[in-house]
């Protein structure tokens, strides 16, 4: 199987389709770099996982961490999905996308105060605690506001996923949660607490997990420390598994939904309670491309340059921990195949695509698109260099929307100006 079988991209005639739209007709339209989604493929990859857990009481909260664009949050509330959000501005962006309240996750390591009243101000349906620190402050700031928060709090079950120690969060030594060896005592301490109402039990072990044997392993801890909890009196009334959950970005072996769900359905329908996922990177990664343009093709001495005006501030991940993306041409040609290294125009060594890839020979001014950016690409990008942001579009059929307008150079000066007082 390769990456195009996988979704809704696809050669037709030479050219690479985005659903029944040629990429390149829309590169050309909106320029380069950009983004390109897939509503089709947004939409498939939901109802599998929806179908996946068919016969436990699930509900699923799209992590929109992976990727806030408003339309693509919107494609996925459209089909039944509530959200996951880390911070007061994905929170705002959530709200304007549509979503309800009861429908939100509050997640996130370090939430401020200001965050916190935000999210009991509109009452989502949980905050996520992650130290008992964090349900002191919950608990001080809902008394103030005369109101109880609900509150699950998230256990590092200190379960290995075998993934990137950068996106491993199931760790002892991780700072995601509370050790697994202490849950029971913050539990009771924090069913003390007048202001709050423990709802939940909440684990995310890391993320692109390609081995189904984590999750079970941490699912079995969580279920017996569920059953506990709610023995000692505590009226538990959801376990959220988290997401995490692998997708293809090159060979990996990633493990069936359908499998997971065979091997902790069992535990799960005895512990009698909503089973909450927050899946991101599953519903979205091979959701999306990267097109961008060559600009330049230079050689020094052995070694093979491909000058794109793409560059670590769009896509962020190889340079940040090597993550591997799948590169070729929007349109295919016969020439024979080159070792390259991709890289972007900003000033770092650190300023690549892929290194030493495989790939085409092309010629300046041809396009290439970067699969498997849908997830951590747009939303990781940044203005270093003073770079516009790109824009992103998606596709339905043969037509394709602009989402998200490229950013002008007055976009990056909007709340800056020269103090006069200072240059007198």
């Amino acid at each position: 199987m390769n990456l195009l079988e996988l979704g809704s991209f696809h050669y037709k005639e030479k050219k690479l389709y985005c659903e029944q739209k040629s990429v390149e007709e829309i590169a050309e339209t909106v320029g380069t770099p950009v983004f390109i989604y897939s509503k089709n493929y947004l939409v498939n990859q939901y109802k599998e996982f929806d179908k996946a857990f068919v016969g436990i009481n699930h509900n699923i909260f799209f992590a929109i961490k992976s990727n806030f664009n408003l339309n693509v949050i919107k494609i996925l509330l459209d089909q039944g999905s509530g959200v996951d959000v880390n911070s007061g501005g994905e929170l705002y962006r959530a709200l304007k996308a549509g979503a309800t309240p009861n429908k939100i996750l509050f997640s996130g390591v370090g939430k401020t105060a200001e965050e916190i009243k935000m999210a009991l101000q509109h009452g989502v349906k949980l905050i996520k605690a992650e130290s008992l620190s964090e349900t002191n402050l919950i608990d001080k700031i809902a008394g103030e506001m005369k109101k109880t928060a609900p509150v699950a709090i998230r256990i590092n079950p200190n379960v290995d996923a075998k993934t990137h120690p950068y996106i491993s969060t199931g760790l002892a030594e991780n700072k995601f949660g509370i050790d697994s060896s202490k849950a029971e005592e913050i539990f009771l301490e924090c069913s003390k607490l007048k202001n709050i109402r423990l709802c939940g039990i909440d684990m995310h072990i890391g993320s692109q997990i390609t081995s189904i044997e984590p999750f079970v392993e941490a699912i079995e801890k969580m279920a017996e420390l569920f059953k506990k909890l709610k023995l000692s009196g505590i009226p538990l009334q959801h376990f959220d598994i988290g997401g995490g959950m692998g997708v293809m970005y090159k060979e990996e072996n990633f493990f069936s939904l359908f499998k997971l769900s065979e091997r902790v359905k069992e535990i799960l329908l005895q512990l009698d309670c909503e089973i909450l996922f927050e899946p991101g990177r599953f519903l979205t990664a091979n959701a999306g491309i990267l097109v961008a343009e060559i600009q330049y093709i230079k050689q020094n001495r052995n070694k093979i340059f491909f000058i794109v005006d793409a560059a670590m501030t769009e896509l962020l991940r190889p340079t940040l921990y090597g993550a591997y993306h799948h590169i070729q041409p929007v349109k295919i040609n016969d020439r024979k195949d080159i070792i390259v290294d991709v890289v972007g125009p900003v000033c770092e060594s650190g300023d690549f695509l892929a290194k030493d890839r495989t790939i085409t020979e092309c010629i300046e001014g041809e396009k290439l698109a970067v699969l498997s950016a849908g997830a951590y690409g747009m939303v990781m990008s940044s203005n270093y260099n003073a770079r516009r942001r790109p824009p992103e579009v998606i596709v339905d059929g043969d037509r394709f929307f602009i989402s998200r307008s490229r950013e002008s150079f007055e976009h990056l000066l909007w709340d800056e100006k020269i103090i006069d007082e200072l240059h007198t």
